[in-house]
């Protein structure tokens, strides 16, 4: 059985790329769910069934 020396520099030279690397991203800035934050409370009681619960949702739209 043969041992090859290898060192740290050819290790690392070995797992980087001969060249540039590029990324393409593609997305939405304003997605169709998006929701302003003074409507959200009504959103989410409404969603939650928890629109019977008008105190806490008074809470919630005055701390937006």
């Amino acid at each position: 059985m043969a041992t090859t020396l290898v060192t740290v520099h050819d290790v690392r030279r070995a797992q980087r790329a001969d060249c540039t690397a590029a990324m393409l991203a593609i997305g939405t800035a304003n997605p169709a769910t998006c929701i302003s934050q003074d409507d959200y409370p009504d959103y989410y009681f409404r969603i939650t069934n928890s629109e019977h619960l008008t105190d806490l949702k008074r809470q919630t739209q005055e701390a937006t």
